[in-house]
């Protein structure tokens, strides 16, 4: 594992725009006036779209250089180049509430990675619409709250945890398998900070026991999809996907357990390089620097 930043020193640039000449020049230039120094610098044109992208870590070599200071003196410069940006101090944690129903794989696999260091991430709060996960919440010491939800409760749990997003200071949402649809103006509000998980199969399998669908038709392939979240339901930028091959002698058990498995693992991911600003959202997709 890569050493943490070091706090107040480390810094991360991200940054999207209509692509020009100029533009690394101007970001670098902006760099040495402000004693930094480049770690680690990535970009990408998509020149179907004319756009540039660009995600720099960097270091300053004076302590008083502050994020403020940094902040202030990039304005100038984004106005300059239309640009849309972000900065932050690299070692800070993602502030984020993970949302849960009864399935607990997800969960516990962020739990343990973020309690070993490998997720950078901290989680002032569990959002359940059922108690199960309660216990497991307990043993790592997170509070947990029990919104249910019903057609008739549906606008007062969602206000809730609005209530808690704000009151907690909320990077990130995670939806780790949480089991209820959210309403188009939940995910205006959280669009670009709230992440989703759900099987993917080739072909796609809908509605309930999917799993059971899949071994009907014989797969040989189960997958996962991480992406935003949008009123779309499912069809947010993904950030992130994967497979595993099967064959005929998986029963539907046996498929359940490879898919929680792939679907915990690319969930992590997802959530590691969010929390690293390695994800840049370009209209329905995403460019993610890894």
């Amino acid at each position: 594992m890569s050493p943490r930043p070091q706090p107040g020193r480390e810094f991360v640039l991200t940054l999207s725009c209509p692509d020009q000449a100029g533009l690394v020049h101007a970001v670098t230039t902006f760099l040495v006036g402000h004693y930094g120094n480049i770690r680690e610098s990535q970009q990408f044109e998509d020149r179907t779209q004319g756009r540039f992208f660009m995600r720099v870590h960097f270091e300053t070599s004076q302590p008083a250089v502050s994020l403020e200071d940094l902040r202030s003196g990039f304005g100038p410069v984004a106005e300059a180049y239309r640009i849309t940006w972000q900065l932050y101090d690299a070692s800070a944690p993602t502030r984020t509430l993970i949302m849960v129903s009864k399935f607990g794989h997800c969960l516990n696999d962020m739990l343990f990675r973020q309690s070993t260091g490998a997720l950078n991430i901290e989680i002032p709060a569990i959002v359940s619409n059922h108690r199960d996960l309660e216990p497991l919440a307990q043993n790592y010491g997170i509070p947990f709250h029990h919104i249910p939800v019903t057609p008739q409760s549906k606008a007062e749990a969602e206000a809730r945890l609005l209530e808690l997003v704000d009151e907690l200071g909320i990077d990130l949402v995670v939806l780790a398998r949480y089991m209820q649809i959210l309403s188009d103006s939940l995910c205006k509000q959280l669009d670009g900070r709230a992440i989703n998980i759900h099987h993917s199969f080739l072909p796609s399998f809908k509605g309930a026991r999917p799993y059971v669908q899949a071994h009907v038709r014989g797969v040989k392939l189960v997958g996962a999809t991480a992406h935003y979240v949008t009123p779309d339901l499912d069809e947010g930028p993904i950030i992130e996907q994967d497979v595993v091959r099967v064959n005929h002698s998986h029963d539907p058990s046996e498929l359940v357990t490879l898919g929680r498995d792939v679907e915990a693992q690319v969930l992590a991911r997802a959530v590691e390089w969010h929390s690293q600003s390695r994800v840049l959202v370009n209209g329905n997709r995403t460019v993610v620097f890894r």
